[in-house]
């Protein structure tokens, strides 16, 4: 068995928090022999259970109003990629400002922008951003350890900071983490769809891989999606390509594909993007019957193709769930409840596929989307 598949299982109070650097936490960290081997800790080894559970059962439920809210809007900046293809990180943002004025906690935030792998401009933001007067910082690195250095300069300022679609603590961190990591276990997804795979398409065929950046997220999404094929059946890989992320590097990858390698039956997609560039290279080439197309992450571009008959399958994500977990973490600090707050939170996710029927695809988007809505975001 391969090493991944085996790791899986008042305004008082605002201001006297904000008023000094957050406390190292002390992590309840449980040693695995592998460690050495790796930059991170996965989640489960670094905090308690129970802990996460409370916290998805808050995020499940209805907001509470907040008894004591803070008189003085708290300050949140927002670094991200929102200018992907995917509309997670903003479907993240608008669920956290959505959970936030339900809850009644006033806040003033300020969205930074980029393009999934502008490494070059998050730095300029987290560095303007350090000097500025925010509370609060939400970062959503394209690879968390390339981009660590500008996370730990927000985090010397003074800032919380929380690392948006990451769910892996940097062991160079040690106790001294960010107030919280909020995504989807990227593994656990590529596992789900793996596992569709062998159950629908059978246990043998060719198959390709649009990969990511190199890094953790990628080593999950596809890497995982690999070595689980290579545990549980005899499909056969034949080219690995990256596409950076981006619906261009999806298309030309699935165009090469189509010419080298005759063979494939199967392009998997790491994100939404390549996804949709790779669907639109099948198409144009008229093997939409030949080239089955899965992606990750359930978006609704993603919603879209499976009606349409483009996508296969996805693992799909209740979206607003980390945005609602960002919002209900930074009222837990304002209210002095910070053990409430798990290090790594992750949220709800399932498989959907062109086989499930239209009232289930339709119920897990209402509750994916609950918060920000179904109709396609302007941007």
């Amino acid at each position: 068995m391969t090493r991944n598949l085996r790791l899986i299982l008042s305004a008082s109070a605002l201001a006297l928090a904000l008023a000094a650097p957050a406390a190292a936490q002390r992590l309840p960290l449980t040693p695995l022999p592998d460690d050495g081997e790796r930059y991170f800790w996965w989640y489960h080894q670094v905090q308690t259970p129970e802990v996460l559970a409370n916290m998805q059962a808050i995020v499940g439920a209805p907001g509470v109003p907040m008894a004591n809210p803070p008189a003085q809007p708290v300050r949140i900046a927002v670094i991200y990629p929102s200018q992907d293809v995917s509309d997670f990180w903003l479907r993240s943002y608008l669920a956290m400002v959505a959970r936030m004025k339900e809850i009644g906690l006033p806040f003033e935030a300020v969205q930074f922008a980029s393009n999934m792998g502008d490494f070059l401009l998050q730095s300029t933001y987290a560095e303007q951003v350090a000097q500025e007067e925010f509370d609060y910082v939400i970062f959503g690195p394209s690879e968390l350890r390339a981009q660590q250095d500008d996370i730990r300069r927000l985090m010397d300022s003074g800032k919380r900071v929380i690392v948006l679609n990451y769910d892996t603590p940097l062991q160079d961190w040690g106790d001294d983490q960010p107030m919280m990591y909020t995504t989807f276990s990227h593994l656990f997804g590529a596992l789900n769809i793996c596992n569709w795979v062998v159950e629908n398409l059978g246990t043998e065929g060719t198959y390709a891989l649009i990969r990511g950046i190199p890094g953790g997220i990628d080593n999950q999404r596809s890497g995982g999606f690999r070595d689980c094929l290579a545990e549980k059946s005899n499909w056969k890989l034949a080219y690995e390509h990256y596409g950076e992320f981006q619906r261009e590097g999806g298309f030309n990858g699935a165009q090469l594909i189509i010419s080298a390698y005759p063979e494939v039956t199967l392009i998997h997609n790491a994100n939404t993007a390549m996804a949709m560039g790779a669907i639109s290279a099948v198409q144009a080439a008229g093997l939409g019957d030949k080239v089955g197309v899965t992606a990750w992450g359930g978006t609704g571009d993603e919603i879209d193709a499976l009606k349409n008959g483009e996508l296969l399958a996805t693992p799909m994500r209740m979206s607003d769930d980390v945005g609602v977990a960002m919002a209900e973490a930074i009222r837990m600090d304002i209210e002095g409840r910070s053990d409430e707050i798990p290090l790594v939170f992750l949220g709800r996710i399932d498989i959907v596929s062109g086989r499930s029927s239209p009232e289930e695809v339709e119920a897990k988007a209402n509750e994916a989307f609950r918060y920000t809505g179904r109709a396609r975001l302007e941007r």
